[in-house]
């Protein structure tokens, strides 16, 4: 009798699957990303391992690019259906006429680390200083960049008075560092950590804790998310609910996992021949993801008030930033995996 009973457990919950995967409008879609491996989009990666888009029905095709603005370029391209991406970009685009929109919050600390070259900080008084440096970032346009831009215009500068060098979120960005092509970086861990680690680099300004949080940007904010145009999300609004089912997992599944639970979930390459070194990044942005993937209006005036401060678009443009995120996904997805792992 059990072997029947499990049998038609089991024979149930695929049926439930087939038909759940039937219903999508799109079972097959690409996810842009701009340094998959940074812990900035650690739930993103978590949803791969986990295996948890495979069961909403979903075939997802994860394509990697060196920063953030480059994803946000796929996706208006064509070449990528949605974005694992800072949320920054929902209000740039909206100020340029273009509407997309946050679905899932994967990050509420931003988690960006401006740090300079030794040489550099023993001149550094005050952001004003960071006048005619040439700062690494992920990529021009990313938030990466924008974090810099912010820094820059609290100290009396404009938003171009430093230069913007590509050096990408990995190996790239370190060696940068090391070889002294960049006077200063705007990154996150684990390259962070690692320049940390070695002693190239001080820090000067640190949102991968509370503090720093409040330090830089007031409060609450909205960091690593998952957008898509509004007109995608209207097409298919099933395959969004699939794809914000399994981010949601995903960010209540950490919540919940210690270190020891992500490294065994993680890619093997993520900290590579340096797991103290991947340990110590995680222990250091563990808290900075969203406990369950809803936006909030405070975290979406905070980022506005940010770049509004040095983004003309934004300046002039009447923004609804009620519109720059949907929570409807998130709740439903909260009701049916709000309590497990």
């Amino acid at each position: 009798m059990r072997i029947i009973k499990f049998i038609a457990v089991a024979a149930a919950v695929l049926a439930a699957a087939f038909a759940q995967a039937q219903s999508l409008e799109k079972k097959k879609i690409t996810v842009a990303v701009g340094g998959k491996s940074l812990l900035y989009y650690l739930p993103l990666t978590i949803a791969e391992r986990k295996g948890y888009f495979k069961s909403e029905g979903l075939d997802v095709e994860i394509v990697d690019f060196p920063g953030g603005a480059k994803a946000l370029q796929a996706m208006v391209g064509g070449s990528a259906d949605v974005v694992s991406g800072a949320y920054e970009h929902t209000i740039n685009m909206h100020a340029k006429g273009q509407p997309i929109v946050g679905l899932a919050l994967q990050g509420r600390y931003n988690g960006i680390v401006i740090g300079l070259s030794k040489a550099k900080a023993a001149q550094y008084k005050s952001p004003a200083d960071l006048k005619g440096m040439k700062v690494g970032v992920t990529a021009p346009g990313s938030s990466t960049h924008m974090a810099v831009q912010n820094l820059a215009v609290k100290g009396g500068l404009k938003p171009d008075d430093f230069s913007a060098i590509l050096v990408g979120a990995s190996a790239g960005a370190v060696a940068a560092m090391k070889r002294g092509n960049i006077d200063a970086i705007s990154n996150l861990d684990p390259v962070i950590t690692k320049l940390e680690t070695d002693g190239d680099i001080v820090v000067i300004a640190d949102t991968r804790t509370a503090k720093g949080m409040k330090d830089v940007y007031g409060g609450a904010y909205h960091a690593g998310c998952i957008y898509a145009p509004v007109e995608w999300v209207k097409k298919n609004p099933n395959t969004t609910q699939a794809v914000v089912n399994a981010m949601v997992r995903a960010v209540v599944w950490l919540r919940a996992a210690s270190v020891d639970d992500v490294i065994a979930t993680v890619p093997s390459e993520y900290y590579g021949s340096d797991l103290a070194l991947y340990r110590g990044s995680l222990l250091k942005n563990k808290e900075g993801y969203s406990p369950d993937g809803r936006f909030s209006m405070e975290g979406a005036q905070n980022v506005h008030t940010v770049l509004a401060a040095f983004v003309p678009e934004v300046q002039k443009a009447k923004i609804d930033l009620a519109q720059t995120f949907d929570n409807s996904f998130a709740d439903r997805a909260l009701k049916k995996y709000g309590g497990k792992r």
